[in-house]
């Protein structure tokens, strides 16, 4: 972590946030949670080092968003999410994961993971992160992004959610491209439509899915099973 990280990281504005760290290495909580202490943004009021410890201090505490690792012993973190949805506990889960994690990622997701982050990211990325699921808002990270969905499309597409709205076939196109990258004029190229067309396409589906960016949109595909 920079210097520079860490200022741009503490000049961030608005109210303290409250998170719950689960993480099995004490070091790596140790580590986070100096570091997101010294920003004045965001307080660390709980840490787990298993998933029980976690729902139990989720629980008790209700913090604004919890910082979740995925490979814990005993309980780990895909058994936290389910738990927590199973309980009725709404929070944001912000997964902190590493390269090789992508089927768990996916499972993370399809839990009800609002957001998924590398371990190197940034601490500004990181506060970023904490900030825009407490406003109720999802994070995708681009890195990991194409991962997940070739791990998608190697395995059995999940049915899509029930009650979720249906989509045309092209917007299903648009939404596959959305989620490789592509922007408006490259997804236009490659399916040979009018760049204007792609844009009604993306303002459909952001509709349709009810979000507010492209990020979000690729998000909530994956939590639903919309790119089978």
């Amino acid at each position: 972590m920079t210097a520079a990280d860490r200022g741009a990281a503490a000049d961030v504005p608005g109210d303290v946030l409250r998170v719950c760290l689960v993480d099995d290495q004490t070091l790596v909580r140790q580590g986070i949670s100096g570091l997101l202490g010294v920003t004045g943004a965001v307080e660390v009021i709980a840490e787990a080092a298993d998933g029980a410890a976690a729902v139990a201090a989720i629980e008790a505490d209700r913090p604004d968003v919890v910082l979740l690792d995925l490979r814990m012993p005993g309980r780990d973190g895909i058994w936290v999410l389910r738990t927590l949805r199973e309980r009725g506990i709404e929070v944001p889960v912000l997964v902190l994961t590493t390269f090789d994690d992508d089927e768990l990622v996916l499972q993370a997701v399809r839990a009800g993971a609002a957001g998924y982050l590398l371990k190197d990211v940034t601490l500004d990325q990181l506060v970023g992160a904490v900030r825009t699921l407490a406003a109720g808002g999802t994070l995708v990270q681009p890195a990991i992004t194409e991962r997940l969905l070739r791990a998608v499309r190697a395995g059995a597409p999940p049915e899509p959610a029930p009650g979720m709205p249906e989509l045309t076939d092209r917007e299903r196109d648009v939404l596959r491209l959305l989620a490789g990258g592509y922007a408006n004029r490259e997804i236009a190229a490659a399916l040979f439509l009018a760049e204007g067309t792609v844009k009604n396409h993306v303002s459909s589906v952001l509709c349709k899915l009810g979000v507010r960016d492209r990020t979000s949109a690729v998000l909530r595909a994956l939590q639903h099973g919309l790119l089978g």
